[in-house]
């Protein structure tokens, strides 16, 4: 009998990824929540699964020859799925090789500008005392819409970000879904906004989307305050 894979998971842009990579191939998995806004992450049991104190990370029982391993980074992650079902990552090498460039100009790119865009966008303005600061808040509100001016010339005429369906698409989806906390025009991006609405569709997405999402919502200034997040770990 297959022994599920163990993830540890937030509702996150990078925790999404992983438990709709799992659902998408047919993985069994048990969630084991860190929550990062009471700093879970930070904790000497997480810290040993994962050494950067960040979320995801898994623990598959049934790795490598047959014995259990630990990975943490969603870009790793995604590609080890991918290599032991054989799904989403292309069919041949020079396909492996593309959907890797795009995979990690998600890791890179997206995930990092748009990460800092929500920062300073939506969190700093609610910190004690406000730090409004507009030059951070136009520049990464800049440097995100770049990226997708990039994503839409990309996805012309194609239904997914390498043609097929990959692990790519999952990497990428979640960031570009919070357009509007980055403060984006969807409707400037037609290609983009097509593809956003092609990757809701797929039950896979849903229900990694849907995971532990009670736990997520608008910040409040006290919430921000408050939370681990913005706290150096002791």
């Amino acid at each position: 009998m297959t022994k599920p894979i163990e993830l540890y998971f937030w509702p996150t842009p990078n925790g999404w990824k992983i438990p709709i990579a799992l659902e998408e191939m047919g993985l069994e998995y048990n969630v084991n929540p860190i929550d990062i806004n009471k700093g879970d992450q930070h904790s000497e049991a997480y810290t040993k699964i994962s050494p950067n104190g960040k979320i995801p990370a898994i623990i598959d029982p049934e790795g490598p020859d047959g014995e259990p391993i630990t990975i943490f980074e969603s870009g790793a992650i995604l590609q080890y799925l991918a290599r032991k079902t054989g799904k989403f990552y292309g069919n041949t090498e020079r396909e492996r090789i593309e959907i890797d460039q795009w995979l990690f100009w998600q890791v890179g790119g997206v995930g990092p500008m748009a990460g800092q865009a929500h920062h300073f966008l939506v969190y700093a303005p609610k910190f004690d005392p406000p730090q409004d600061i507009p030059y951070a808040k136009d520049r990464y509100r800049s440097e995100v819409a770049r990226l997708y001016k990039v994503l839409d010339t990309l996805l012309a005429g194609k239904d997914y970000m390498v043609g097929d369906f990959s692990i790519a698409d999952i990497a990428t989806w979640g960031w570009v879904s919070l357009w509007k906390r980055q403060e984006q025009d969807i409707e400037a991006l037609p290609n983009v906004k097509a593809w956003l609405a092609r990757m809701q569709a797929r039950p896979g997405v849903q229900a990694g989307r849907a995971l532990n999402a009670q736990s997520r919502g608008e910040a409040s200034q006290k919430d921000v305050r408050a939370s681990a997040m913005f706290k150096k770990p002791d």
